[in-house]
């Protein structure tokens, strides 16, 4: 049979070159894999009780599925942190120096470090019921009888059937072949699928493109290739994202900035200051504590995963829990028709005989047509259903060869009932016919009603593969089928179009017919429809093409691939949807791929994302939990790293300036809760419809460090005008109630800044969280208990005239950073 290129690949599966279960000195080569001898062909697979015995062995497929990471990493990575650490050491000293109220920030951390834990696990616990229900389940013969079964009870020497779009799920030996190829592209790089013969070995992780067969299981469990190169990169791998590495370094570079002003900090209140050892001590680790954006990390992981639980209960696996935030990045989302904008099944509407042609006969032609196949597509599977083959067939097949997209077409020989020899190919009508040929213009009329059309046609001879057996065929019928189209399909692309991201349509079918499916949902320009052969192949051409057109048809699935590179050479962030094998290269170069539940399996596990209810619908909550961690995160980001700048500045002011901390942890402790912790867990979980913005790092600081640097300036500046108006005993800590007050107005302004737009319950929260630092300042033991308590009259409201004055200076501030960097 004549190979046909499906992938142009040069890269290789990451994976280890040498896993530790091979042998020193042995390479793990997938294509030249060290085999042993053939097992002999045993037609019924293996019986039930040689089943039960390889089981007792433990020959049996056990690798676990792992979607998601185990409760012990998952503990483990949110108790060992490098902040924790710190914050733990400062805990430590401050229960045995101070008063358990300047201890309460290591509560405050054992908390969040509870939640976060019980928010991954509660995630963790949907990845996993989701990926059994995803689960790709292999067909085995056993006994005669072929059955789906789960891919871990495969044992070894069973009997594993493979049709198209079936993925290897271990390592074996062709036991039969109907021309079957199989795409090793995911393992090896290599880009042409490759044929196999009875013999040949299989490696678990390819799939099959073209054809059908089985293998008998030759390696099960972490003895498969496939398994070997899993031990190392699990499937709980992380896509890029802009929003884990831009926290990621903003977390270094406050790191630098505590490090050096921390210990000055130490030095300034522990040296140079003659005061109690204890209370010195107390405002050291007060100073130390807030420069820690400590719940950013924590909120973060937490509004991951709190959407990987809303997502899963509307049957969307997030396999890749990044992919949340990718897709609400991306601008232009490439569709796959069949599966996508219509329902797998279609309907033969018409038979339109050729050239003369006996209806009859041509139903006899396709009704035999349909029995060549065992697995056929929706086409063929559209006239078996229309034309079923009867209990005493009087034709028999001789000769097949299965669909191709890179073909578009698949063929069948007969012996018809008196003994003549006739062979057919069924497939695009502008493939098997030449340019020009009067019947297409026939054809175009079809397509442009949304139909899609079928060439039955003659070859002369009676070789399949020869390779002029297209351009010598004689057309003989037309087969036309209309396709059933999703009901959400429309809705869901009004949603695309309003917000901004531009859909392609990609088909291997008629372009025509595509656009006019595309058009029948209210696609905008399905009427400029592109043929992919008159693609240009140079990639900024390409690129050219691809943003003047949105529907393009006869595309191989080479093209996908080569469009979707072409779309990211000029900056876009590409999505690509997709059910069948001819798909899978394109979801693997995309920045999200998106597979169907019902797609093949090899899709399925290429895919970041798999919508199990198959419903194209499901994509607008994907974007739309995407935009709300996005959105969100930048925003509690703000309010953390504005405390971080502001706590930062203020050590740095009071080591130039020799005087004591400000500030107990209790204070900080109180203020982050009202102004940070409380608002920031309610602000990340909510609502959020912004459209994603990039740079990330650059949108958070260019807010947070002007707001700091405010608020830090206003907070000091009372409390030098406090040092100078009060003496005496008790001074120090009047000057402090005076600088916490000004701290936290300013803080709130910064929260109700960020609080916008507003809503009733956002009010209500900002409104909230100033009564309780009111409470606080009424209930004499709340006075106690976090030692504020305002003397006089004169000096809190300096304190919040100073404040009043800081609010306004942060709204000019916010407003000419929102004109000269943009919002």
């Amino acid at each position: 049979m004549t190979q046909r290129a499906l992938d142009s690949s040069g890269e290789q599966t990451p994976g280890p070159s040498r896993p530790a279960m091979i042998d020193a000195g042995a390479e793990l080569d997938p294509v030249h894999p060290v085999e042993p001898p053939p097992p002999p062909h045993r037609p019924d697979g293996l019986s039930t009780a040689e089943v039960a015995e390889r089981v007792a062995r433990g020959q049996v497929n056990d690798v676990p599925v792992r979607s998601s990471r185990s409760v012990t990493e998952i503990v483990r990575a949110n108790v060992f942190t490098r902040f924790n650490l710190i914050i733990g050491v400062l805990w430590v000293i401050m229960l045995f120096v101070a008063p358990i109220q300047d201890s309460l920030f290591g509560f405050v951390i054992v908390a969040n470090t509870g939640i976060g834990i019980i928010q991954e696990w509660r995630a963790k616990r949907t990845l996993d019921s989701l990926a059994v229900i995803g689960e790709a389940k292999p067909t085995v013969r056993r006994d005669g009888v072929a059955a789906e079964i789960s891919t871990s009870e495969i044992v070894l020497g069973d009997l594993v059937e493979l049709g198209p779009g079936d993925k290897v799920v271990v390592d074996g030996t062709v036991a039969e072949a109907d021309s079957l190829e199989v795409d090793e592209s995911l393992l090896t790089g290599e880009a042409d699928p490759v044929l196999k013969r009875a013999g040949d070995p299989v490696m678990s992780g390819s799939f099959v493109v073209a054809g059908g067969g089985a293998f008998t299981a030759t390696k099960v469990g972490r003895e498969a290739y496939a398994a070997q190169l899993a031990e190392e990169a699990s499937r709980f791998t992380l896509v890029h994202s802009e929003l884990r590495s831009g926290i990621s370094t903003i977390l270094k570079y406050v790191t630098w900035m505590m490090v050096p002003t921390a210990i000055g900090l130490v030095i300034s209140q522990l040296v140079v200051k003659d005061n109690n050892f204890k209370d010195s001590v107390a405002r050291t680790v007060g100073g130390i504590v807030p420069m820690i954006p400590e719940g950013l990390v924590l909120l973060t992981s937490v509004a991951f995963a709190i959407g990987v639980v809303r997502l899963g209960r509307k049957q969307c696996l997030v396999q890749e829990l990044p992919a949340i935030e990718g897709l609400a990045r991306v601008d232009v989302v490439c569709l796959d028709k069949t599966g996508t904008l219509t329902e797998g099944g279609m309907d033969v509407t018409e038979v339109r005989p050729l050239n003369g042609s006996d209806e009859a006969y041509v139903e006899e032609v396709l009704r035999t047509f349909g029995a060549s196949d065992p697995r056929p597509n929706a086409s063929l599977q559209a006239i078996i259903d229309a034309y079923p083959q009867r209990e005493e067939a009087a034709w028999t097949v001789t000769d097949a060869m299965p669909f191709s997209s890179a073909r578009k077409y698949s063929g069948a020989a007969f012996t018809e009932a008196e003994g003549a020899a006739s062979a057919w190919l069924l497939g695009a009508p502008d493939v098997l016919l030449p340019e020009g040929d009067t019947t297409l213009a026939e054809i175009e009329q079809l397509n442009e009603q949304g139909l899609r059309v079928l060439l039955l046609a003659r070859v002369r001879g009676h070789d399949l593969d020869a390779p002029g057996a297209a351009a010598g065929a004689a057309p003989t019928a037309l087969v036309v089928l209309e396709q059933r189209l999703r009901p959400d399909a429309g809705d869901t692309l009004a949603y695309f179009a309003d917000q901004n991201v531009a859909t392609k349509v990609i088909s291997g079918d008629n372009a025509v017919s595509v656009g006019a499916v595309a058009g029948k949902l209210g696609l905008a320009g399905a009427e400029n429809t592109l043929d992919a052969r008159r693609l240009p192949a140079d990639p900024d051409e390409m690129a050219t093409a691809m943003e003047g057109h949105a529907v393009f048809g006869r595309v191989t699935p080479q093209q996908k691939r080569d469009m979707v590179a072409a779309l990211q050479s000029r900056g876009h962030t590409v999505a690509m949807t997709g059910d069948g094998v001819n798909d899978v290269l394109a979801l693997k170069d995309a920045d999200i791929g998106v597979s169907m539940g019902s797609g093949s399996e090899a899709t399925r596990a290429v895919a970041q994302i798999v919508l199990l209810n198959n419903s194209f619908a499901t994509l607008p909550s994907v974007v739309a939990e995407g935009r709300r961690v996005i959105g969100n995160i930048t925003r509690v980001a703000t309010l953390f790293l504005t405390k971080t700048v502001y706590s930062v500045l203020l050590a740095i002011l009071v080591v130039c300036t020799q005087v004591e901390y400000p500030f107990l942890p209790r204070h900080l402790t109180l203020l982050s809760t009202l102004t940070i912790g409380v608002p920031a867990f309610f602000l990340a979980l909510a609502p959020n419809k912004e459209r994603a913005q990039p740079h990330f790092v650059r949108r958070v600081m260019r807010y947070a460090i002007p707001s700091g640097i405010v608020a830090a300036t206003a907070t000091f500046a009372t409390y030098l005008v406090a040092r100078h108006h009060y003496s005496g005993e008790g001074a120090l800590e009047a000057e402090t109630s005076a600088a916490t007050l000004t701290l936290f107005l300013v803080s709130m302004w910064v929260l109700a800044i960020i609080a916008r737009p507003y809503t009733w319950w956002r009010i209500g929260l900002v409104a909230a969280m100033g009564l309780g630092f009111l409470i606080v300042l009424v209930v004499p033991w709340l006075q106690d208990f976090f030692a504020l308590k305002l003397v006089g009259t004169t000096m809190p409201w300096t304190a919040v005239g100073i404040a009043v004055a800081a609010a306004v200076l942060l709204e000019f501030v916010w407003r000419w950073v929102g004109r000269r960097f943009g919002a």
